[in-house]
């Protein structure tokens, strides 16, 4: 099994690195990932030498009354 690399944003919340933290990604319509850079199909967990942290994930922590809402619909979910 390989071993997961993590870092931390400016606002000590821990980030996995791989495609679905990375800001190089492209969800297509039916749910497949494309990487920007390299412009090849790639699953969730994949990691390339060009990752950089999303801007969503930049700034997560920055509030601390922040709400998550469930994806699509807007529902919140956790307060």
């Amino acid at each position: 099994m390989k071993h997961q690399e993590v870092c931390v944003n400016a606002y000590g919340i821990t980030v996995k690195k791989m495609c679905a933290s990375c800001a190089m990604k492209e969800v297509l319509n039916d749910g497949n990932r494309v990487c920007k850079k390299m412009g090849l199909k790639v699953k969730q967990q994949f990691v390339c030498c060009h990752w950089q942290m999303s801007d969503g994930l930049k700034n997560a922590g920055l509030q601390s009354h922040g709400v998550v809402r469930l994806r699509g619909t807007q529902k919140i979910m956790i307060q």
